[in-house]
């Protein structure tokens, strides 16, 4: 752990909450929020600090994040700009960047540094590998390297823009996509369509394209209109969106097959590199369907189930799999999942985790076996068993009691079940062996 105290404003939710995740073990982390009794809980619930005063947070913060919504972002900058500590960095992560660059550059003294940056990821992200994060530097100081070493570090993309740069892709990135997205989702609403009914009918990329949908209007609205009109190029992508769609319209209304063509081909040649999109999407969707399958090939097996978000493991034996649901068993307990929201381990992911998690179970087991037995075979045979974790040959005696031909080995046996141990000695019986 790196001595240096890492505070972030608003680490009660959202991106902030989700940012000690990924700091507190490297840092000190000190968190504040609006709701002082929630975040206390938080920061007890997440090993950290909690501080009731944004200006004393700032007071003690070598590094000091600002994670509030995008609207109280320079409010909040100008209210704790005056007690930020000589030498210290201040870094913000909403998602434009003209605004509180602006609000820094004009409220913070000169011996502090800041760092407007986007993480380009939600608080749904559960790493940071490949993930990007855009800086917009008005300024290097002796804080910029630091931090983009210890982004690096983190196998994070890292963009190094201007604010209005990043604003403009922004446009495209969020704004244009959000935009069009809400409408679609909007337009699903008004024809009063039941999506459960278009499952019979779906195509793969309809499925992921539905997705794709609710994933964004399942997000935090005031926070999604926040980044629709604080976006200085919002208007202008958002009224071309519009142009385009009502052009389009009257183009089929109108019965202009040769016209809808010409603005398809021009649309699809200003795509790019399509043969990437293609392959892409369909990793994606192969991807959907060969986890689908591997669920439906494990019905009636024990298999490890990981939620990707909270991370709980689910281990039993599957008794069926829908469209949505995987239905688990574990003793006398009956568990759906939601397919969407878990990944099956695999073997030696699930072997591990029970080595983890499981109570051991050890016992001697004493058989008497012909005298030209061959000891590691047996000991090899029983290691390949399943959920046996150890074999150990204890004990060896031919004396009284055991027939000149024979002799009486005592294995050492550790396991993760009884029925495993039990197994194992039905297989010495097998193997000829009598149990003592």
């Amino acid at each position: 752990m790196i001595l240096m105290n890492v505070g972030i404003i608003g680490g009660t939710d959202g991106l902030g909450k989700t940012l000690i995740f990924y700091f507190r073990d490297d840092f000190d982390v000190y968190i504040t929020g609006r709701d002082h009794q929630k975040g206390r809980a938080i920061a007890n619930d997440l090993n950290v600090n909690y501080i009731e005063s944004n200006a004393g947070l700032a007071n003690i913060s070598d590094v000091l994040v600002v994670a509030v919504p995008i609207e109280y972002t320079s409010d909040v900058i100008r209210e704790v700009a005056p007690f930020m500590k000589e030498g210290s960095l201040m870094v913000d992560v909403t998602s434009v960047k003209e605004e509180p660059s602006k609000t820094m550059a004009e409220s913070l003294p000169e011996p502090v540094e800041y760092i407007p940056t986007h993480p380009i990821f939600g608080p749904r992200t559960t790493r940071l590998d490949n993930q990007v994060i855009v800086l917009t530097p008005d300024k290097k100081g002796k804080w910029y390297d630091r931090v983009y070493k210890y982004l690096e570090s983190k196998n994070m993309r890292v963009i190094e823009t201007t604010a209005q740069k990043h604003d403009y892709m922004m446009s495209i990135v969020q704004v244009l996509t959000h935009f069009s997205f809400i409408s679609t989702a909007s337009a699903i609403e008004k024809l009063k369509v039941d999506l459960s009914e278009t499952e019979d009918y779906e195509s793969p990329i309809y499925n992921l394209m539905i997705d794709l949908i609710a994933r964004i209007v399942a997000q935090n609205p005031y926070l999604t209109y926040n980044i629709q009109s604080r976006n200085n190029n919002g208007p202008k992508i958002r009224n071309t969106f519009a142009e385009s769609v009502i052009e389009l319209r009257d183009v089929i209304n109108e019965k202009d097959e040769d016209k809808f063509v010409e603005i398809a081909i021009q649309a699809t040649k200003h795509m790019g590199d399509i043969t990437n999109a293609l392959g892409r999407s369909d990793k994606a969707i192969s991807a959907l369907s060969n986890e689908y399958s591997s669920l439906l090939n494990s019905i009636g097996k024990e298999v490890g189930l990981k939620h990707i978000y909270s991370g709980k493991v689910h281990v039993g034996i599957l008794e069926n799999v829908d469209n949505k649901t995987a239905t688990l068993r574990s003793g006398n307990k009956i568990k759906q999942l939601r397919i969407a929201n878990i990944q099956i381990l695999l073997d030696n992911e699930l072997y591990q985790w029970k080595l983890d998690n499981l109570n051991k179970v050890t016992r001697s087991i004493s058989c008497v076996f012909s005298k030209n037995v061959h000891v590691e075979t047996i000991q090899k045979t029983v290691e390949n068993f399943h959920n046996i974790i150890d074999i150990k040959l204890i004990d060896a005696y031919n004396g009284p009691q055991i027939p000149d031909d024979s002799i009486s080995l005592t294995f050492e046996v550790t396991s993760l079940t009884k029925e495993a141990i039990d197994n194992v000695e039905k297989l010495f019986v097998g193997f000829g062996g009598t149990i003592r």
